[in-house]
């Protein structure tokens, strides 16, 4: 295969700044100020997509895009198999990254935290509010799992489809949530000359410590 050279692909970021004063000593907060930003602008669609990297049992790292449920004293919250691949790199080795892009602000957050399992009812709770397809689609795919052919997913899912027509749908045990609980949260913003502001606020047990970081 020719290599293909991207060193053209360039972009100049222009659009903001980023303070250290911005955040407050709260990056929680100020958080939630950015992904409000995000959610609220018309070329970004999934404001709450987050990539999350894990260790593997293989030793590799892995990183996929999982969505924000909810964020919470507790921490980032998302919802997923717990006998997955991602589920079970997270039982051997609860650190893990999570990071948000939004191109069209020209801002991404990166976090490292430690994944704990949400309490059981908070579990139930959002997997209530979930569309019955969805609840559905959580019995039906032992997610990760190598499978001969998709039209085994399709008949599990016709026939849970006929079973539960008329009754609820019980959260199954292996599906719940983490959370996240931070222990790093880095802003960083676009500038000019590849001079991006770049913001580090780490937990320091009772306080956060704020940094500005060289881009």
């Amino acid at each position: 295969m020719k290599d293909k050279d991207l060193g053209h692909l360039r972009k100049n970021y222009s659009k903001n700044e980023l303070k250290s004063a911005d955040i407050n000593n709260d990056p929680l907060q100020f958080f939630k100020i950015w992904f409000d930003e995000a959610n609220q602008h018309p070329e970004i669609e999934e404001a709450n997509a987050m990539m999350l990297a894990t260790l593997g049992l293989d030793d590799f790292p892995k990183a996929r895009v999982v969505l924000l449920k909810a964020l919470t004293d507790q921490g980032f919250v998302f919802y997923t198999n717990y006998q997955s691949e991602k589920g079970l790199s997270i039982a051997d080795h609860p650190k893990v990254g999570l990071s948000f892009f939004w191109p069209a602000l020209e801002r991404q957050v990166i976090i490292k935290g430690i994944a704990e399992s949400l309490a059981p009812s908070i579990s139930d709770d959002y997997f209530k509010s979930r569309p019955k397809g969805s609840q559905l689609g959580a019995i039906v795919s032992e997610q990760s799992k190598v499978i001969t052919d998709r039209s085994i997913l399709e008949a599990k899912l016709e026939a849970l489809e006929i079973e539960y027509q008329d009754k609820a749908v019980e959260r199954p045990p292996h599906w719940g949530g983490y959370a996240v609980v931070p222990k790093c949260i880095e802003f960083w913003q676009g500038r000019p000359n590849r001079l991006h502001d770049r913001i580090r606020c780490q937990w320091q047990g009772s306080f956060w410590s704020i940094e500005r970081l060289a881009p």
